[in-house]
């Protein structure tokens, strides 16, 4: 592979980047300069921020659906790929095995959902 191969991509990335320096440095001396206080404190939902959020605690069942939605986004970004793939694999004789690596890592998964199906973690109260 030589530099030449990649120009395409130095230039998309380079053209991404100076995107979004333009955009920020826009908005930074374009932007109005009128700070008050309600423009100053957090926003949550559009209501009020109640006590320190340091002090309050978040239900485990709210990480319990963030790593539930991490590990199947993990999982298409495997999937997609492999299924792109397979009639390429299955053309140089790799296909029952690309199949069966696959079936191991759809199995693991779907034992995790079950168990966590199992101990309620995808039910919201």
């Amino acid at each position: 592979m030589e530099v030449a191969d990649y120009i395409g991509l130095i230039l998309l990335a380079a053209l991404a980047i100076a995107t979004a320096g333009a955009v920020a440095g826009l908005a930074r001396f374009v932007g109005p300069k009128n700070p008050t206080r309600e423009k100053q404190i957090p926003y949550e939902a559009g209501s009020d921020p109640i006590g320190s959020p340091r002090s309050s605690r978040f239900s485990i069942k709210f990480y319990m659906i963030a790593l539930s939605f991490i590990l199947f986004d993990l999982e298409t970004v495997f999937v997609i790929p492999w299924v792109i793939s397979w009639r390429h694999s299955d053309a140089l004789g790799f296909g029952l095995y690309s199949l069966g690596v696959m079936s191991i890592f759809i199995a693991i998964l779907t034992i995790g959902l079950v168990y966590e199906w199992k101990q309620g973690g995808l039910e919201w109260d």
